[in-house]
């Protein structure tokens, strides 16, 4: 494995390990209205991005047609806002395991979408990575109580984790990582104050209480800024078909830290599935398996990775 796919792999990892440790920060804000945490939350990610959005920010940005524009946007609506929206609904006629259990399938759905998008044929040491990736999720996390409300709203959450990835893809090489997560950011901002007022009406917004202060500056300082610059990064180098398989790390470090937190316990099915895991993720993305000597599929050459695989955006951002 080189060097750039290694520094990928790690960023994809911690990107994915903060955002399932975020779980306890989560459920400090049951009570605090939706939209208006998630104004806040991205509000303050964007104003925290943008010192490091870097230099020809704006002329990056006004280079941008209709279409990249529309990607972004729908970016934020289907990724972001309407991913933790749907979650969130989902977890009112079901237990969380349930929309975790969809939201797993995500690295299958990526493995197939990408190469698609690209006119090329999905390579089967990512699809059975993303298998073993999907079923090592569903292991740690179970099945829990649900509705059809509650799996239609899980169905909801699964898209909106694959739209996170597959939509940034053409426009992540033009960005950069740090433009593209600040500028997803403030759209995301606008998007949630828009929602706020048409379903919550004056009362999409309040002041928050010293707990829920905490949780916000939490998730956005470290959850969003940290992680969103982090998972981007590692898509650049190591693309989105791979970097989307560490993804089953997120209900991993939810079940690692909930004993810590106090809100669920670490036994043998959580174990078995950490191992399915960690082993689709090896066998994916390339990093060495241990207990048969090989490696997993070669990683694209250093050039392409900088540029975010260069060939593949042009190409997905034509079809636009």
């Amino acid at each position: 494995m080189d060097t750039t796919t290694a520094r990928g792999s790690l960023l994809a990892a911690l990107a994915c390990v903060l955002v399932g440790g975020s779980f306890t920060a989560n459920s400090l804000l049951g009570d605090y209205p939706y939209a208006g945490g998630q104004f806040l939350r991205y509000t303050l990610a964007f104003l925290l991005l943008l010192p490091l959005a870097g230099s020809g920010a704006t002329a990056r940005l006004r280079a941008l047609g209709p279409g990249p524009w529309l990607r972004l946007a729908l970016l934020a609506a289907v990724g972001m806002v309407g991913f933790n929206l749907a979650v969130l609904a989902a977890e009112r006629s079901a237990e969380p395991a349930v929309p975790g259990v969809f939201v797993g399938c995500a690295p299958v759905l990526v493995a197939v979408l990408v190469p698609l998008l690209d006119r090329r044929r999905p390579k089967r040491a990512v699809l059975y990575g993303a298998s073993l990736v999907a079923a090592g999720a569903c292991t740690v996390q179970g099945w829990g109580r649900t509705d059809g409300a509650g799996v239609a709203f899980s169905v909801c959450a699964l898209l909106g984790e694959v739209g996170f990835a597959v939509l940034a893809v053409p426009v992540l090489r033009p960005l950069g990582p740090r433009l593209l997560s600040t500028t997803v950011c403030g759209i995301a901002a606008l998007q949630s104050a828009v929602a706020g007022v048409l379903a919550d009406g004056a009362g999409w917004l309040r002041a928050p209480d010293a707990v829920e202060a905490g949780a916000l500056l939490w998730q956005a300082a470290v959850v969003t800024v940290v992680g969103f610059v982090c998972w981007y990064m590692g898509m650049q180098r190591i693309g989105a078909e791979r970097a989307t398989l560490f993804s089953g790390l997120i209900p991993v470090a939810a079940a690692c830290t909930a004993p810590l937190a106090g809100t669920g316990s670490y036994g043998a099915a959580q174990a078995a599935g950490s191992a399915l895991v960690c082993a689709g993720v090896a066998l994916g993305s390339g990093v060495p398996l241990p207990f048969t000597g090989r490696r997993g599929p070669r990683a694209p050459r250093a050039e392409e990775d900088r540029t975010g695989g260069q060939r593949t955006f042009e190409r997905s951002s034509e079809k636009l």
